[in-house]
């Protein structure tokens, strides 16, 4: 990813390093954009310098991977029928920017991964991340199967299954990301189990992150979160603002929690 710098405050006055693209977009064939209906359907979003330069020579990669979204994405369930028009802004480059906040080499597992996001354009930004996409339904999991397949991601698979059932399989991780998935009271008690002690979640939020992080704070904390709080992440204009509540696991053992249990490591 490159770009300029910007220093982008969190909710706690911490701060967080942000790229910013200025550059215009650059044009897409008209007759290339077309969804499944012909011309009803809503033109694919033009595609963003931002994200040439956040896959750099993956482009190709994520640009497969839009392709899929606003076709078979669409058809079948995936993604609404409205979403081709923002696919790359508010899907793909918005989730990508998360890539800033993970270390080299660690092992990610995003939890209601649906159809793939953030954790498709996060395998395809970070080739060096080992990720697991989690995913109960089985029509997602198999569109998962065969993108992993088609773009070749080679250290990213995908587990069937809910987040509280994958703790032997996919427990002890460096990471657990997902986006809107649901409210933080409950998305922290199925993150925290996931994650290796001294690990972060990165949970993707909207606008009212903050608020929502205010509301459950004590939940959050419940579940063996510590150091909880929100950063904003903006990219070049046309990129949506990044809402991510950020915590880090703590060794202390929550009544009821099964974070602690023996589980077999992966990957």
């Amino acid at each position: 990813m490159a770009g300029s710098d910007d220093n982008v405050v969190a909710a706690d006055g911490s701060s967080v390093t942000s790229a910013r693209f200025d550059s215009p977009v650059t044009p897409v064939d008209p007759d290339s954009t077309r969804g499944v209906d012909g011309d009803s359907a809503v033109p694919l979003e033009d595609e963003p310098i931002a994200a040439v330069r956040m896959f750099g020579d993956r482009i190709d990669l994520a640009r497969a991977y839009v392709a899929s979204l606003a076709t078979d994405g669409v058809v079948r369930g995936l993604i609404g029928p409205r979403e081709p028009a923002r696919l790359w802004t508010r899907h793909v480059v918005n989730s990508a920017v998360i890539a800033e906040l993970i270390e080299q080499g660690v092992r990610v597992v995003d939890i209601g991964s649906g159809a793939g996001l953030p954790g498709i354009p996060l395998a395809i930004a970070r080739p060096d991340l080992r990720i697991t996409l989690v995913e109960p339904l089985e029509r997602r999991v198999r569109y998962l199967s065969e993108m992993i397949e088609a773009l070749d991601l080679r250290l990213c698979r995908v587990v069937r299954g809910r987040a509280e059932d994958v703790i032997s399989e996919c427990g002890d991780a460096d990471v657990v990301t997902s986006r809107a998935v649901a409210p933080l009271h409950r998305l922290a008690g199925w993150s925290a189990p996931l994650t290796r002690v001294g690990g972060i979640v990165l949970a993707m939020k909207g606008q009212s992150a903050a608020e929502e992080l205010n509301r459950d704070r004590s939940a959050v904390a419940a579940a063996g979160l510590i150091d909880a709080e929100v950063l904003e992440i903006r990219g070049y204009e046309q990129i949506d603002t990044t809402y991510v509540v950020r915590a880090t696991r703590s060794a202390k053992t929550v009544a009821g929690s099964r974070a602690n249990r023996p589980g077999r490591r992966r990957r």
